[in-house]
């Protein structure tokens, strides 16, 4: 990314976009089957025609918890077509059909009360669940009349589901004096311990085949989470706050640990294929309360997000047919803490339109290896880049560019000294660009540079005395490149023809100017059919703890704010940039009329220097960045019109000229409070009178500094060899230095 070239243009919102509207792909026709309270734990009978769920609901009478049955075959669904079917008594929990269809399972409090039992109470802002020892698991036929007692044990028994083939019931207990996973034949003889680990092992449910099954669990580690655990259970409750998913053998063995994500991953239930796990989890979130659903292969590959509305979906349980998924959530909310049941018709999206990490991985890591030392334009390892980029475009059986080749070559005059427009020499590059013709009527371009800085023969390093050294530039942009290397995969692959064309392309020349993608800007209009929007990844590599992400080129056309926010991946905090100008190559498209979209996760201090290497790259952050972007094309490809707008910071936001450098490196989105500083380049007047990373700059002598338009203002106003005093705050504490520029 050629920021020192340009500026970037972020005066725009600094939206963190909450919980927004979805693109959930693999849900259609969803439909509200609650309406008010708080219902939960909705499952299938064996037949699919009606649920049992769990409710409560002053409004409706059940001040507590208790099970009702939905009968799906009604015409119209509203609050009268839940019956009750426990006893209107104690507290209930998780009901669960039996093989005959006749009958239901839950557990209940009933007996040791027949008052509510009260809730706990938060405990150092730690949620509580209560592990009420007074539960015991009960068979009911489906007017409420209890025939059985399946548990009579001292202690926690609930939890419990019924195996597909009928055959075994796992379920929940303390009766060995830990929350483990226990079976039992269905007629509730046989009794088995099947779990052991300390810790909370629960929320059981049986893979299709009825061999294994699948359950959260908390498993302290440290000595000071043990002792909370265990303290905790003899007051029986339990923090769920760190839980992971689980599988093994309904005997026990084969013990596996699915998810390694932190923080709460729970609700699991099996893909009817056996081969995936459906679960709710909140390991996203950056602040508050987000819980979405996501799927994983049993292997804990291929974690893709299902859900993307509301802040709460969980409890997703398929239809034995596997046609349908029923799921909690605060979607559609009427009142505030409102959760309802929702079932959809559920759709199998294209494995060929999952994000492979592994790909992404070995792009980035060969892209950025010593061996290509750093991809100048013009260098023989641009040349060795542009050829391993050809071949991954032509072994997706993506069109050549012109005949046989996938090559755009160009040539230009780099400039070497940037405070010299006269020392100049010739050069070339090589632009790499693959078509994915589907026949539609309009195209869009999806691009990224591939090019970097070479041993810093152009001068373009912000490290100094860097020259001879390999920059080997994994951020930038080998991660963009690896994005669009792997969205060409996608598109090529999966078995959707879209409603639209795609341009794969690959610019080199960028850091000199984004020179690369105006040769292709230049004729792509009369090149490809009705080129109609642009998506840009430069830098997606590095996402930071708060998972910000800057989306640019908004504003160019009235219909992606609402689309970006639709799509947005679950827990990123996004900021939207309005202008088509950046300091990137979607600006060549912009300047051509064509609506822009541009993703950044951001400048740091190895930014430019020989220390942006693949072993820093956040390969989270690239795998949702790309899946994000998917997400965006596909709606664009949908879009009947994507209409192209100026926008107003091209010509109210103009460069302003200065001759001084303060020498770091700014964070350019808007955070209101001063300049953020992202990094600090060595030998220059910030790194020598004291200022770090981190720091916020507030005042420079008289000026006030607000963002990066007021710092670079006032920049113009400074005269070599000035000494002024510099204001910023750190760590909360106000510092002033005096800096000579």
């Amino acid at each position: 990314m050629k920021i020192k070239s340009y500026l970037l243009t972020l005066v725009s919102l600094a939206f963190a976009i909450s919980f927004s509207f979805a693109q959930e792909r693999n849900l259609k026709n969803i439909k509200k089957l609650t309406f008010g309270g708080d219902n939960a734990e909705a499952y299938f009978s064996p037949d699919s025609k009606s649920l049992t769920l769990q409710v409560t609901n002053t409004a409706f009478g059940v001040p507590c918890d208790q099970i009702f049955m939905l009968d799906l075959q009604e015409k119209e669904i509203n609050q009268q077509s839940l019956k009750r079917i426990s006893t209107g008594q104690g507290r209930t929990t998780c009901s669960y059909y039996m093989p005959d269809g006749k009958h239901i399972l839950y557990a209940s409090t009933h007996e040791g009360n027949v008052a509510c039992p009260a809730p706990p109470k938060p405990r150092d802002g730690k949620y509580l669940w209560a592990v009420y020892p007074e539960f015991d698991i009960y068979m009911a036929d489906l007017k409420g009349t209890i025939v059985k007692k399946l548990t009579d044990s001292p202690g926690y028994d609930a939890e419990a589901v019924v195996s597909p083939d009928g055959k075994k019931i796992a379920f929940t207990s303390t009766r060995s004096g830990d929350l483990e996973l226990w079976t039992m034949d269905i007629d509730g003889s046989n009794l088995k311990q099947i779990t052991n680990g300390l810790g909370y092992d629960g929320g059981s449910f049986f893979s299709p085949d009825s061999k294994k099954l699948v359950f959260r669990s908390s498993r302290p580690k440290t000595e000071e989470a043990i002792v909370e655990y265990k303290q905790l259970l003899s007051e029986n409750v339990v923090a769920p706050t760190e839980m992971e998913i689980y599988t093994c053998n309904v005997d026990g063995t084969d013990l596996k640990q699915i998810t390694h994500l932190g923080k709460a991953n729970w609700a699991p239930f099996f893909h009817p294929s056996g081969k995936k796990i459906i679960f709710s989890s909140n390991h996203h979130a950056t602040r508050g309360y987000d819980f979405q659903l996501y799927m994983i292969d049993i292997n804990g590959d291929n974690l893709r997000q299902i859900t993307f509305e509301s802040e709460f979906n969980a409890f997703p349980m398929f239809s034995p047919d596997g046609k349908k998924l029923v799921f909690s959530s605060n979607r559609q909310q009427e009142k505030a803490r409102e959760t309802n049941v929702f079932i959809a018709d559920w759709v199998d999206t294209d494995e060929n339109e999952y994000v492979n990490q592994s790909e992404l991985k070995k792009h980035i890591s060969y892209l950025a290896s010593d061996e290509l030392k750093g991809r100048l334009t013009g260098s023989k390892e641009e040349k060795i880049a542009s050829d391993y980029l050809s071949k991954q475009l032509k072994s997706l059986g993506l069109k050549p560019f012109e005949k046989d080749s996938y090559i755009q070559n160009f040539d230009y005059k780099v400039r070497l000294n940037p405070h010299d427009s006269l020392d100049t020499k010739a050069n070339s590059g090589r632009n790499v660009i693959g078509y994915l013709d589907n026949k539609a009527s309009k195209t869009i371009v999806i691009g990224a540079h591939y090019d970097h800085l070479g041993l810093n023969e152009h001068n373009n390093s912000t490290q100094p005395n860097s020259k001879g050294q390999i920059h080997n530039g994994a951020d930038d942009n080998a991660s963009g490149v690896a994005a669009v290397l792997e969205l060409a995969r996608m598109f090529a692959k999966n078995k959707t023809v879209e409603n639209a064309n795609y341009v794969f392309a690959l610019f080199s020349g960028e850091e000199d100017g984004l020179i690369g993608s105006k040769k292709l800007a230049e004729t792509i209009k009369t090149k490809y059919p009705n080129v109609v929007a642009m998506l840009n990844m430069d830098m997606i590599g590095r996402l930071n703890d708060k998972k910000e992400l800057t989306v640019g080129g908004v504003g160019t056309s009235p219909i992606f704010p609402n689309l970006v926010e639709r799509n947005k991946t679950a827990g990123f905090n996004v900021t939207l940039d309005q202008s088509g100008v950046g300091p990137s190559d979607h600006t060549s498209f912009y300047l051509k009329d064509i609506p822009v979209l541009f993703l950044f996760t951001g400048t740091h201090s190895d930014y430019h220097k020989p220390s942006d290497d693949e072993d820093k790259i956040n390969y989270y952050g690239v795998k949702n960045c790309t899946e994000f972007a998917f997400r965006i094309v596909n709606e664009l490809s949908d879009q009947t019109a994507i209409e192209f707008t100026k926008t107003k910071m091209n010509t109210e936001k103009t460069r302003p000229k200065y001759k001084v450098t303060l020498g770091v490196m700014p964070d350019y989105t808007d955070h209101g409070d001063g300049l953020h500083i992202d990094g600090v380049t060595d030998g220059r007047p910030a790194q020598l009178a004291g200022i770090k990373e981190g720091d916020i700059i507030t005042k420079i002598g008289t000026c006030d500094i607000k963002e990066v338009y007021s710092y670079m203002e006032c920049l113009a106003k400074i005269t070599a060899g000035e000494e002024l005093p510099v204001t910023f705050k750190r760590n909360g504490e106000v510092k002033t230095v005096t800096v000579k520029f």
